[in-house]
């Protein structure tokens, strides 16, 4: 009984160190978690056969793919998809159904493929890689933008086809002598599991998940996220389903669930150690001399899958009204294979549609073309056009104020509404297209205008202006406006937002008349009703604020002379104490500032 048991330790300890050395390093490289798992499971298993069984841990590992539709579904709430509805559903659908059907032929006329086998050969190339793709926008910080909540709609859709896809293996798998019954005997059974899917998560789920929160049993609380995503999978699979249609419609029940965010959380674990794993196993099942053997086929299809993907893209961005750089930039993120591809490929070639042998093909395609899925992109850049920034007319007609504002971000709308709540005129100024006519929106009229140009600011009337407001929110602009502003018209007092505590000492060296840190007041206000929540009255909150106003400024002209680190010796030669700033034996006590810490390496 010992061996067995050193082995199966054995094995995990082998794919946890695999995991831990691959998954970080391919991050780092740029190629994502997913390439890294299936690339240790290569290592692992055909390279070096430290583990044979392959199969057998890629049937226990499907149970990621489980929890991760579980945790799709509880993403996809009725009021998010509503929003995106057109891109989702039209845009992504198409996206679907045209690649797949175009792959499909392909596989059926030049592969010499079943039409079974295409059918799903065809959809499961159409699928792209979510995890790749997401992984880029975000590096970019371009999921925000048009091109990526388009990519992300696409995406979003992909996920959704998983489903009926993965269902659609055994319809289209060789029936079996022993599976008896009637169509109709079988889709009641279908039908009937689903209904009671449903029932029960409307009536059942939310009663059970608050009894079981009322106790305060975390791991209870556990247990019965995982009895019910892998209850409801197992329900579906008696059904004639796929187990991961089951986990995506317990998700999809219980999306509006106060519990959601806990059952989430209480899943996520589970299914980042599974989902690495079923990658990994993945790797262990690829057949190294199958892929060698087909090498020039390989070759040959990973261009015409990604090509044909990225034109059908393209295209469709275009029908559904994307510019031409947001089409490009599309069709360039999402040519490559997905990680669903692996477990579509996976289940087909269990239930018999094509051979193993084939899956292992279509598995180093997929892996290849998101490989190569970078230098996609960047060969896709190169079909951009120059496109200008949208712009404004410059018209100042009716400018001229005693404040001069420059910059409408959010610093920016909380001063000009004092000022104008005052009874001051005020001149705003700004190169946001999106801000100005947001703002108008409100009744607030601003200018279009480049803040760093000086026949802007002359226009703007900075020569009437008592106070030049620089409200800029990015600091090397802010460098930019003041430098001008103080060379160009000496005798303009400016009025400056500060982006920490070491912008703050740079602005006061260059002279200008008061400056402020973004974030300083409103973290005073914070403390001081923070200290009065705790039972300190409000005269002594607001002497200890005081005090400490009074110390950071004193702290500030100690390093306006002797730089930043001014006083670090001093913090450093005697214990720090916070009982001043806790609980002041006398509120008027002055407080030595070298006995007060401060953050030198991101300053307030």
């Amino acid at each position: 009984m010992a061996a067995p048991e050193a082995t199966l330790f054995t094995e995990a300890l082998i794919l946890l160190s695999g995991a831990v050395i691959a998954a970080p390093l391919f991050k780092r490289i740029g190629l994502g978690t997913v390439l890294g798992y299936l690339a240790a499971g290569i290592v692992i298993g055909p390279l070096f056969r430290l583990i044979t069984d392959g199969k057998e841990i890629l049937h226990f590992a499907e149970l990621g793919v489980v929890l991760l539709l579980f945790v799709i579904g509880l993403e996809l709430k009725p009021s998010r998809l509503w929003k995106m509805r057109r891109d989702i559903f039209g845009l992504g659908l198409a996206q679907i159904l045209v690649t797949g059907v175009i792959i499909m032929a392909l596989a059926a006329t030049l592969a010499g493929q079943t039409l079974d086998a295409a059918i799903i050969i065809g959809f499961g190339l159409a699928l792209s890689s979510t995890a790749f793709a997401l992984q880029i926008l975000e590096e970019k910080g371009e999921l925000s933008t048009h091109y990526g909540q388009k990519s992300f709609s696409v995406l979003l859709f992909q996920d959704l086809a998983i489903v009926p896809l993965l269902a659609l293996v055994p319809i289209l798998a060789p029936f079996k002598a022993e599976a008896g019954g009637s169509v109709l005997l079988n889709a009641a059974i279908v039908i009937g599991a689903i209904a009671a899917l449903l029932v029960a998560g409307r009536y059942l789920l939310n009663p059970l998940f608050q009894a079981i929160a009322s106790t305060g049993a975390k791991e209870a609380m556990i247990a019965a996220a995982l009895f019910v995503v892998l209850g409801a999978a197992m329900l579906m699979q008696l059904a004639g389903l796929s187990m991961a249609m089951g986990a995506f419609l317990a998700g999809v029940l219980l999306a509006e669930s106060s519990y959601r965010h806990e059952l989430e959380a209480d899943i996520e674990p589970f299914r980042g150690i599974l989902l690495g794993l079923f990658f990994m196993a993945v790797g262990l099942s690829l057949d190294l001399d199958v892929i060698a053997d087909n090498i020039l086929l390989i070759a040959l299809a990973v261009p015409v899958v990604m090509l044909a993907k990225s034109l059908v893209l393209y295209a469709l961005c275009r029908l559904f009204g994307s510019s031409h750089n947001d089409s490009v930039r599309i069709a360039g993120l999402l040519p490559q294979g997905g990680e669903f591809g692996f477990v579509v490929f996976s289940a087909a070639a269990t239930a018999g549609l094509f051979a193993f042998s084939t899956a292992s093909i279509l598995i180093a395609i997929v892996t290849i073309s998101m490989a190569l899925t970078p230098v996609a992109s960047f060969l896709t850049n190169r079909y951009l056009c120059e496109v200008s920034p949208e712009e404004m007319d410059e018209d100042f007609d009716g400018a001229g104020s005693d404040v001069l504002m420059i910059g409408f971000s959010r610093f920016g709308q909380i001063a000009s509404q004092m000022l104008l709540a005052g009874g001051s005129d005020v001149t705003i100024i700004d190169m946001s297209v999106e801000r100005i006519r947001s703002a108008a929106k409100f009744g607030f009229r601003i200018y279009f205008g480049d803040g760093t140009r000086k026949d802007v600011l002359i226009a703007a009337g900075i020569k009437r202006a008592k106070i030049v407001a620089v409200c800029t929110h990015k600091r090397e602009i802010t460098d930019r406006i003041v430098d001008l502003v103080q060379a160009e018209f000496p005798e303009a007092r400016i009025f400056a937002r500060a982006y920490d505590r070491v912008h703050t000492l740079s602005l006061r060296a260059r002279g200008v008349a008061y400056e402020a840190r973004e974030t300083f007041e409103s973290g005073m206000l914070f403390g001081r009703k923070t200290l009065e929540a705790l039972g300190t009255s409000e005269d002594a909150a607001y002497e200890i604020s005081l005090d400490i106003r009074r110390l950071d400024e004193e702290r500030l002209a100690m390093q306006a002379v002797e730089g930043i680190f001014a006083g670090v010796d001093k913090l450093h030669t005697r214990p720090v104490t916070p009982e001043p700033l806790v609980k002041p034996k006398r509120v008027s006590e002055r407080i030595d500032p070298a006995a007060v810490p401060e953050t030198i390496t991101d300053p307030a």
